[in-house]
C-alpha cells in the first residue's frame, strides 16, 4: 500500500502523504478483511458494505487499496491529479470506480453515512457503512449533529473510525482546536467506543469485530496513529500534511519499505 503511495508522488507531485500513511493499516483491514465487498460489487455498484472517507484529502491511500483489489488500473497511479485522470486529489464518485461519495469538504462524511443508512433501512437492507473521520475534523459541528441523529434513529449499521494522529495541516490539534476526552464525548452521544493502535492490524481487526457485534448502538473506533507513519522524515511532521517529495526523500522512503 505504501509502495503504491510513493508511485503517486513521482514527478514532484504534491499530495497528502501524512494522513494517507496514518490510515494505511486501517484501510488494509477494511478492504482486505472487514468489509463485505468484492471487485465486482465495487465496479457494478451491487450489494456491499460501504466506506465513506470523510477526511477525503487522504484518498491516495484509498486509491492504493483499490488498485490492489483490481478496481483501478495500476497505470492510473502515475496520472494522479492530472487533467482528465481517473484519480483526483479528493474522492470523486463520478470519475473513480469504488468511491462511494464525493468528500473532502470536512465534516460531511458522517452525515452522508446517516442518509445512506436511513435509505437502506427503508429498503430493508443491512449493509454496514464505515466512515473515516480525522481527529482535527471533529472541530466541525456537523460531525456532532450527525452523531446525535445516528443514535436518535438507532442506526447501529454505522461504524465510525477516528484517525487520531493528533496533527493538522499546520501543527498539533491541541494547539489549533483542542478537543479533549474524545472517547467520553462519543460515549456521551450514545456511541459504543472502541480503542486501538491504528497501526496494529490484529488489534484493529479485534476492534472491528467488536464493533460489528454491537447491535444496540452505533460504534466508533478511536484509532491512535502516527501521521506520516512508515517514513521517518514524515512521521509526526505537519510539513508533510500536503507536500511533494524530492528525489532524496523518495529514495529514503523506498529504502524504508525494503527494511
Amino acid at each position: 500500500m505504501r509502495r503504491n503511495l510513493l508511485e503517486m508522488f513521482s514527478d514532484g507531485k504534491v499530495g497528502h502523504l501524512g494522513g494517507s500513511c496514518s490510515l494505511t493499516e486501517i484501510m488494509t483491514c477494511l478492504y482486505f478483511s472487514v468489509m463485505r465487498i468484492s471487485k465486482r460489487s465495487l465496479l457494478e455498484g451491487s450489494d456491499r458494505d460501504l466506506l465513506i472517507l470523510s477526511k477525503g484529502h487522504a484518498v491516495l491511500i484509498q486509491y492504493a487499496a483499490l488498485v490492489e483489489l483490481g478496481v483501478i488500473p495500476r497505470g492510473e497511479l502515475d496520472r494522479v491529479k492530472t487533467l482528465g485522470g481517473m484519480l483526483q486529489g479528493h474522492p470523486d464518485m463520478c470519475t473513480t470506480p469504488g468511491i462511494e461519495a464525493n468528500t473532502g469538504s470536512l465534516g460531511q462524511g458522517l452525515s452522508i453515512a446517516l442518509g445512506l443508512a436511513l435509505g437502506y433501512r427503508l429498503d430493508g437492507r443491512s449493509n454496514t457503512i464505515y466512515t473515516i473521520i480525522g481527529d482535527g475534523e471533529l472541530a466541525e459541528g456537523q460531525i456532532w449533529e450527525a452523531a446525535m441523529a445516528i443514535t436518535n434513529f438507532n442506526l447501529n449499521s454505522i461504524v465510525a473510525i477516528v484517525d487520531r494522529n493528533r496533527l493538522q495541516a499546520t501543527g498539533p490539534t491541541h494547539d489549533r482546536f483542542n478537543i479533549p476526552c474524545i472517547d467520553q464525548k462519543w460515549e456521551a452521544f450514545g456511541w459504543r467506543v472502541h480503542t486501538a493502535d491504528g497501526h496494529d492490524i490484529p488489534e484493529l481487526l479485534e476492534a472491528f469485530k467488536e464493533a460489528k457485534a454491537e447491535t444496540r448502538k452505533p460504534s466508533v473506533i478511536i484509532a491512535d496513529t502516527v501521521k506520516g507513519k512508515g517514513f521517518s522524515f514524515a512521521e509526526d511532521n505537519p510539513a508533510f500534511h500536503n507536500a511533494s517529495l524530492n528525489s532524496e526523500q523518495l529514495e529514503m522512503a523506498s529504502r524504508a519499505l525494503m527494511e
